[in-house]
């Protein structure tokens, strides 16, 4: 070894999910590097990213857990974010110019009245500073150019949009929305609705799927963990798979799906939720976990596994 090299550190493998409290001005890929050195991880991805200037939950998946990090990706999202009234931005957040300013007429009642019309199925445009692809190209890079395309509007839910805080300029909301809706893009149309336009201010996810802000730490607590300290921080692989009913299988069951073959739901003791579900999580006659199955036409069909369950 040469006197500049230095001796590599072995790396582990790790299996879980880190629930993380992304700080602001960060990138969820930034986080992802920091947490993965500090854990010396093998392994490691993150479900979904947060904008540098948004705060909050980012589950970071580990080893196994990167298999199912795309059942975080299309769950509904928590927000609470605080949008201000009467000014317009180049991107819709803070982060941007100020491209327009109107006179604020509305009070609180007019404020609900507004929220209360973004409720249910809405279409959204997306907005162009976003990493939506056109040509292959993302729409920020057009943006940045000063160019603006065409864009189609989207479908989204938004399940639940409440108010938290109204000092006007500033209004403060909580919001639970489907899986690609934009809350700067709420809060600017929630700002037209209005007549006087808005910008987003502050954003903080506090909820994914069924995982929450209640067991999340920061990277500065984590820093300074013992190694120890931070495992203890790692939920198990099936904290992603909360959603899904859970089926447990026998000797002969286990050794059967774990080769790969589809197992008739009328040989299980499975219930109604089952069999009614399109996904399971699926166990041993020991607990482990073992991977998820499709459930269609009668039967378990294996779709992802665990490796070490395999073996």
């Amino acid at each position: 070894m040469t006197q500049n090299q230095r001796p590599k550190v072995p790396r582990r493998a790790l299996d879980g999910v880190l629930l993380l409290d992304k700080p602001v001005g960060l990138s969820s890929n930034d986080a992802l590097i920091r947490a993965k050195r500090l854990y010396l991880a093998k392994k490691a991805g993150h479900t979904g990213t947060l904008d540098p200037l948004a705060s909050g939950l980012l589950p970071l998946c580990f080893g196994e857990a990167t298999k199912f990090s795309q059942d975080l990706l299309d769950a509904d999202k928590t927000y609470e974010a605080t949008m201000r009234l009467g000014v317009r931005t180049t991107t819709g957040d803070a982060e941007g110019e100020a491209i327009g300013t109107r006179e604020l007429t509305c009070d609180q009642a007019a404020v609900e009245q507004a929220l209360a019309t973004f409720r249910g199925d809405i279409v959204q445009v997306p907005p162009m500073y976003s990493a939506l692809k056109r040509d292959g190209k993302p729409l920020y890079e057009y943006a940045r150019a000063g160019q603006t395309v065409e864009r189609e509007g989207r479908q989204v839910t938004i399940h639940t949009l409440e108010l938290i805080a109204c000092a006007l300029p500033d209004v403060t909301f909580r919001v639970t929305c489907s899986k690609g809706t934009y809350v700067r893009t709420l809060a600017e149309d929630i700002g037209e609705a209005l007549g006087c336009g808005a910008h987003l201010v502050m954003l903080r996810r506090t909820g994914v799927g069924t995982l929450t802000l209640a067991h999340s730490v920061t990277l500065d607590a984590l820093s300074d963990a013992t190694e120890s300290e931070r495992d203890a921080w790692l939920q198990p692989v099936d904290a992603l798979l909360s959603t899904f009913p859970r089926v447990q299988l026998d000797v002969e069951a286990t050794r059967r799906f774990l080769h790969g073959q589809r197992l008739r739901l009328a040989d299980l003791a499975v219930d109604n939720e089952l069999r009614q579900a399109e996904r399971a999580r699926v166990y041993s006659c020991e607990d482990k976990l073992l991977g998820v199955a499709r459930v269609t036409e009668g039967v378990l069909a294996p779709e992802r596994l665990i490796v070490a369950a395999v073996k």
